[in-house]
């Protein structure tokens, strides 16, 4: 199952810097040029083994931090050639860095709905908005979440940041299981005015609109701080969503452009956060840039608060990158089923259970690390509400093998399966292919003509799934 883009771009020997020099050399010709090699290499990776226990520890808290459409390759650690990432570079380095990771479907609130229930998007209602983009729709307040779960078992637990899974009043995180919430509902908001899309304003604590006009990512960096340095009476759960590096394309400091996109939004411009007008490769860095920057402050108030090492922290994005997003060699962005619009950067840090330097190429997505962290934290899940996801905890910890499984993927138009190192696909074109991800990460090959039997097996476990899912 090892793909050969893993091992010789990213696993073994080939890490920090050198993974910068494999990646930058093999992108297009129109790429911003690598820059020049750091002046000492950073330690080689090496592929992933569980330690052998070092202590006894308790239950972990759980810091799980989502950036916003950010692309597979956008940080230094995965081969931008022109971001830099120290601090999220990093966090990789203290813990293991996933080369096939994937978000549990192509869009924003389809992903978190996969992520809060462990389950497919489309065994919910809400799950089939892609996304949500009015109150007709949410994660319903009965469904049991990764939140409610842990919070039975004896977790504080906290959500700060983007939701993006329903509207007031029907939905919220505080129906769901989250004990506090502090951010916005919607899937986008200036990052100034938080106005949201439909001119609304989108701050909130609880319930109730909360005031506060500073850039948007440095009131979450602050929020979360104060949490994690809390002094806790039981272990905690706080889903931080920072909205960086999601349009609009407003980095800190930019408060001419705000105004004028908060102009067009009061003069009825309903298109204008989009900012499809807007923006650049260079903005798109300052913004990923500062979110590596605002995940550094929340690291540091984590290690200061001295719970750093009984903290799993994890790392990854919502779903693929957008317009100005590197994610080379993947084909497709955003809202696409192909490896670019579903496959994204994710790191795992626990000091106290797991060995830091290490890389693993094992396919992963969202709905496993719900089952994952429902484990490692002894909630069990709602037997009514059977999970989609495998829990990595026996990998994680023990070294156990995960048995071969599908990924499962399905957004209007497209329908996706991932089987070890072979990929089903059909996109908007209508026509059934075969990849063969290992030796073509860029789904360029088609091998359906040459693998008949096994395209039918993959289409027909494929529609197995899409059988017991809600119609659209």
């Amino acid at each position: 199952m090892s793909s050969p883009l893993s091992r010789r771009a990213f696993g073994g020997a080939a890490a920090g810097a050198a993974a910068v020099a494999a990646v930058g050399a093999a992108a297009p010709a129109h790429a911003a040029p690598a820059p020049a090699a750091a002046p000492s290499a950073a330690p080689a990776e090496r592929p992933f083994r569980a330690a052998r226990p070092r202590r006894h520890s308790r239950r972990p808290n759980i810091l799980f931090i989502l950036g916003d459409d950010l692309g597979w390759a956008d940080l230094s650690s995965y081969g931008s050639p022109h971001i830099r990432t120290p601090h999220l570079d990093r966090l990789a380095r203290d813990g293991v860095r996933f080369t096939d990771a994937y978000s549990g479907s192509a869009t924003c609130s389809p992903t978190r709905f996969s992520l809060y229930t462990g389950r497919y998007p489309g065994r919910t209602k809400g799950g089939l908005a892609e996304p949500i983009a009015d109150k007709s729709v949410g994660l319903e307040p009965t469904h049991p979440t990764l939140a409610s779960l842990l919070r039975d078992s004896g977790y504080a637990t906290a959500l700060i940041g983007k939701w993006h899974c329903g509207y007031l009043p029907d939905y919220s995180p505080t129906k769901s299981g989250w004990d506090e919430f502090f951010g916005n509902f919607g899937g986008a908001l200036e990052y100034y005015s938080k106005l949201g899309l439909g001119g609304e304003y989108d701050l909130y604590e609880g319930d109730a609109e909360y005031k506060d006009l500073r850039y948007y990512t440095r009131i979450l960096t602050e929020r979360a701080s104060e949490y994690v340095g809390r002094d806790h009476e039981k272990p905690w759960l706080l889903n931080l969503n920072f909205t960086t590096p999601h349009w609009p394309w407003i980095a800190d400091g930019d408060e001419e452009a705000s105004a004028e996109i908060v102009r067009r939004i009061k003069a009825g411009d309903r298109s204008a956060l989009w900012h499809q007008d807007g923006g650049s490769i260079e903005k798109y860095k300052e913004m990923v840039e500062d979110l590596d920057r605002s995940v550094g402050q929340v690291l540091k108030a984590l290690k200061r608060s001295g719970q750093e090492q009984d903290t799993l922290v994890f790392f990854a994005s919502d779903n693929g990158g957008e317009r100005f997003s590197y994610n080379w060699p993947l084909a497709g962005n955003k809202g696409s089923l192909q490896e670019g619009g579903i496959r994204v950067p994710s790191v795992l840090r626990w000091p106290a259970r797991i060995d830091g330097g290490q890389v693993s190429d094992l396919p992963v997505y969202t709905p496993d690390w719900t089952a994952t962290l429902l484990e490692l934290a002894g909630a069990r899940p709602h037997p009514a509400y059977p999970l989609d996801g495998t829990s990595l905890a026996g990998h994680l910890l023990r070294g156990e093998d995960v048995p071969e499984r599908d990924l499962f993927w399905r957004v209007r138009g497209e329908r996706a399966l991932r089987r070890g190192d072979w990929k089903y696909y059909r996109g908007k074109s209508g026509r059934d292919q075969l990849f063969h991800l290992s030796e073509d990460a860029r789904e360029q090959a088609d091998r359906a003509p040459f693998e008949q039997a096994r395209l039918a097996e993959l289409r027909a476990a494929w529609e197995r799934v899409d059988a017991g899912l809600l119609r659209y």
